[in-house]
Parts: C-alpha cells; structure tokens; sequence
C-alpha cells in the first residue's frame, strides 16, 4: 500500500482525518503555496487562497474518487480557487481579470516577500501579458516542473495541447523580453 493511498484512507476516516490532514498540510503546503502565488502574484493573497483551498480539500476530500493523483485533485482545487480569487476581486473593482494581474505586478516591486531582481520583474510582466491558460501552463512547467501527464489531469486538457500552450507561451515571452 503506497503512502498516498493510506494517507487518504486516514483522511476519509473520522478517528484519524485530523491528524492526517495535518500531515497532508505539511506534505503540500508549500507546493501549493507557490502555485497559487505563481498565479494571484501577491504573498497575503496566495495566503488567503491557500487557506481557503485546504479548506475545501477538508470538506471534500470525502468526494475524491482517487482517478486522478492526490496530488493532481489538490492543485486543480488551488488553480480554480486562484482563478476565482482573480475573478472576484476583477468584480470588487470594476475592472479586468487581466487588469487585476496587471496591477498584481506592478505591486510586486513593493511586496516585502517578493524576492526577485529586476529581471523577475520583468518575466512576471511578460508572463501577464499571456492568456489565462498559457500563464498556468508556463508557470506549472516552468517554475514547478510539473509533468504534462500530471498538468494534464490538473487542467483537464491533453498534453499536446498543454505542450502547445507552454512553446507558445515561451515564444511570446522572448517576444516580450526581446521588445522590452
């Protein structure tokens, strides 16, 4: 029995859930953490993204039929909560989804934890610039090394058009890099 399989046996069981979503928490929290922030840019919003996106792996985890990776169920959870975050807060202000990436970014200098150079700054303004699939496909690839099998089962799509959607991307952020 693999360590997946015996974790999720705890967690759909009432005497162990708590103690074994403590050891989940530790296994992918931070995982998860930098997916989120890849996507939402700000550290106290992936935070507040995180949270809800454990909470909900609590309440659900119930429902997981084991089809997919663990691993796979849980960031396909934090991409559609980080996904929703944005579209929220683009309701708040009357604004873009785009538009909320966009001013993401340009805090991101003044963020006490982002910890990039210039140059990051100048790749998180690149990777803004992409529609909404591309940057998810770039920053699981490029940042996590997620496997396209994995991506593909986190995103719902195949990998050939996964794989598409990164050489795409890579291509319009050297244009960016290029022209900027």
């Amino acid at each position: 029995m693999t360590d997946e399989v015996q974790l999720l046996e705890q967690l759909k069981s009432e005497t162990y859930k708590d103690k074994a979503f403590k050891a989940l928490l530790k296994l992918y929290k931070e995982r998860l953490y930098w997916h989120i922030r890849n996507i939402v840019k700000s550290h106290d919003d992936a935070d507040d993204v995180l949270q809800n996106t454990f909470i909900k792996i609590y309440k659900n985890i119930h429902n997981f039929k084991g089809d997919s990776k663990l691993f796979s169920w849980m960031y396909r959870i934090a991409t559609n909560e980080s996904i929703t975050f944005i579209n929220n807060r683009a309701k708040q202000l009357q604004v873009s989804s785009e538009e909320v990436q966009q001013l993401a970014i340009n805090s991101l200098a003044s963020d006490v934890y982002f910890e990039g150079d210039a140059i990051q700054l100048k790749l998180q303004k690149a990777i803004a610039t992409l529609p909404e699939k591309q940057q998810l496909v770039f920053n699981m690839k490029y940042f996590q090394d997620i496997k396209y099998s994995d991506m593909s089962n986190i995103l719902d799509t195949s990998e050939g058009a996964l794989k598409a959607s990164y050489h795409l991307a890579v291509k319009k952020i050297e244009a960016y890099l290029t022209n900027n």
